[in-house]
């Protein structure tokens, strides 16, 4: 089973037109949400890094990782962006690399490109920062914390963004197969899944923290930022 194709990134005809439609308008309404915010996160020093993680979200989302024989599942990058760049840039950032590969790749549906865009870069952006934020004061305590956080923060993003689907099939499921097992198939394999994603998450987070502590989105405000790595850490 190809779980990326059924689940993370939503082929047309899974769910209804007028579901569709919905979700179509919830992701204009919360893109236009994010862009306002967004404003006041990027600078100078901060529009760059939006732009590498984009290009790191839609680089790595390409690879697949086995979960199961037959089951394989990929990075969705909804926790990285927001502890990263934040949840308003970390939303457009991943909507568009769904939108590109929507377009040019044809990885996921045309018209389930509003959906992909609500559990992909809402619903899966939105509760990996507010479980990163509520454990941020793990996060400043040290690397390992923030380290630690960034995988729970990631697992419950991926799971949280396949019940955005189940969700979705719920209302208007076009797909054949009852919501029982959608629900099962969804939740156990993205539990999976979010291992994965949880680890991919962590190590870019903790090699970000490494180096550049001050680029963290996360950490901003916290007055105490964590050391960064000695050049003699660095050279082991």
């Amino acid at each position: 089973m190809q779980t990326h194709a059924v689940a993370m990134h939503m082929s047309d005809g899974l769910v209804n037109g007028s579901t569709a439609l919905l979700f179509a308008a919830v992701a204009v309404v919360a893109l236009a949400v994010a862009v306002r915010r967004a404003r006041a996160d990027l600078d100078d020093r901060t529009a760059p890094m939006a732009g590498l993680v984009t290009a790191f979200v839609f680089a790595v989302q390409m690879i697949n990782f086995p979960i199961l024989p037959g089951a394989s599942g990929h990075l969705l990058g909804g926790a990285l962006v927001a502890i990263l760049v934040g949840p308003w840039v970390g939303m457009i950032s991943i909507a568009i690399v769904l939108v590109v590969q929507a377009l040019l790749f044809a990885d996921g549906g045309i018209t389930a490109l509003g959906l992909n865009i609500t559990n992909m870069a809402v619903f899966g952006v939105l509760a990996g920062w507010l479980v990163a934020r509520g454990l941020r004061r793990f996060a400043t305590r040290s690397r390992g914390g923030l380290v630690a956080v960034a995988f729970v923060s990631a697992l419950v993003n991926t799971v949280v963004a396949a019940m955005g689907f189940v969700a979705e099939y719920a209302l208007g499921g076009a797909g054949g197969a009852g919501l029982g097992t959608v629900f099962a198939l969804m939740g156990g394999l993205h539990l999976l899944i979010g291992v994965g994603e949880g680890v991919i998450t962590a190590a870019t987070v903790g090699a970000v923290v490494a180096t550049r502590p001050d680029l963290v989105h996360l950490l901003k405000g916290t007055g105490t930022p964590l050391p960064r790595r000695s050049a003699e850490e660095t050279a082991r």
